[in-house]
């Protein structure tokens, strides 16, 4: 009986630093992706030509917009700019 009191003892003790540091992560992530948000919203008053330069077009941002509030939208926006530039060497390698 005493070895399962011990047992239990040192695995609560355990659990507790992992259930911390993934709440403070969660926080963190959340905090990152409101000000991410915050610096998306600049993106849109950007031209065309300014977005082009860095591998999006203005439906990128409408789509990366409906994300859930809590998420960063700039993750979204990297995979589609990824996306949009394998496309685009794929693409190229057909015509060579």
């Amino acid at each position: 009986m005493a070895a399962l009191n011990h047992a239990m003892a040192t695995m609560h003790g355990t659990t507790r630093p992992a259930f911390a540091a993934r709440f403070v992560s969660g926080v963190v992530n959340f905090l990152r992706a409101i000000k991410n948000r915050r610096q998306f919203y600049r993106l849109g008053e950007m031209s065309d030509a300014e977005l082009a330069d860095i591998g999006l077009v203005r439906t990128d941002l409408l789509v990366a917009l409906q994300s859930p509030f809590g998420t960063d939208p700039t993750v979204k926006l990297g995979v589609l700019a990824e996306e949009r530039i394998s496309m685009i060497e794929n693409m190229a390698r057909r015509v060579s």
